[in-house]
């Protein structure tokens, strides 16, 4: 297939962009910036990715470069993949401005790529997944993903254009920002105990090569949809964050020898839904993934000079 796909500089879509060009798709990638502007993990994502698809710089979504590239050709499945999450963590995260930027001229760029369209949630938004009632959105950030699948739905529809949306856990893997399994292994490295705040929080963690083999397997689907909707909710390992934090713990210590001493807290702050998780386990739609290449992948990452 021709697939444009946004969001491509990003940790989830540098592993969705590789998947599909493993598959033989030739993706075309809009960036929101010039090359050369990508810094840290971003600007190694954005090295590689010009080994795997052709880069548009400067083309952010909905904007008048985007629309050039969006009609220059005939695609069979648009992926937007590329969502604001500028300060994400933060409450006074503006949903509003963010639901703005990812839906810019929305109508329009359906008009021009005219193909089924692949958006991706978050497990994080309203509505999503399974876990305490009601199914709130997280944070503001979750909230503008929502509301950006709305936007999406009620504009497909009026195009008559096809939408398939995967909605994605929390992954971890290689090329991953500086978040909870990357805390985990900086601290191991040092020798320092690492002390889980959050450990009575049921989530949902998945290897990033994992969900990226289900999210090829669901680009097909949807691209061979011929009207309607699909929804994909992939699962990984479904287990309190201190569970996890061991998990993560004995895989290291089989590879590396490392001690990987955890201190599991006593958690005193709730601020967000106890439990929340996707529904699907994806370890069963991908019977060529290799759990243990995955964990080898992922130490390997880490240690390069090990």
């Amino acid at each position: 297939m021709k697939i444009l796909f946004t969001g491509a500089s990003s940790f989830t879509g540098f592993w969705f962009v590789t998947g599909l060009a493993a598959a033989g798709h030739e993706v075309t990638c809009p960036l929101t910036r010039g090359v050369e502007a990508y810094t840290d993990l971003r600007r190694q994502r954005v090295e590689q990715l010009q080994r795997l698809g052709r880069l548009v710089p400067n083309a952010p979504f909905g904007s008048d470069p985007f629309l050039q590239v969006a009609g220059a050709e005939r695609y069979d499945l648009f992926c937007h993949h590329a969502a604001d999450v500028t300060n994400y963590k933060s409450a006074d995260f503006d949903a509003l401005q963010a639901l703005e930027n990812n839906t810019r001229n929305l109508r329009l760029v359906l008009k021009t790529v005219n193909c089924p369209v692949l958006l991706t949630g978050s497990v994080f938004e309203q509505e999503e997944g399974t876990g305490n009632r009601p199914l709130r959105a997280f944070s503001p950030y979750g909230l503008s993903k929502g509301l950006t699948h709305q936007f999406f739905r009620y504009y497909c529809q009026e195009a008559g254009l096809p939408l398939g949306k995967f909605v994605i856990p929390n992954p971890f893997g290689p090329f991953e920002e500086p978040r909870f399994t990357a805390f985990l292994m900086k601290n191991w490295r040092d020798a320092k105990p690492v002390e889980v705040k959050t450990p009575d929080y049921l989530r949902d963690n998945i290897h990033v090569d994992l969900l990226a083999a289900v999210y090829t397997q669901f680009a097909v689907r949807t691209a061979a949809l011929k009207t309607g909707e699909a929804a994909f909710n992939p699962s990984g390992y479904v287990e309190k964050q201190g569970a996890f934090a061991q998990r993560v713990a004995r895989e290291v210590q089989v590879r590396l020898g490392w001690k990987c001493e955890l201190i599991l807290a006593k958690q005193e702050s709730f601020a967000e839904p106890l439990e929340r998780a996707n529904t699907e386990p994806a370890a069963r739609l991908a019977p060529d993934w290799n759990e243990v290449r995955a964990w080898d992948a992922f130490t390997t990452f880490y240690t390069p000079d090990l």
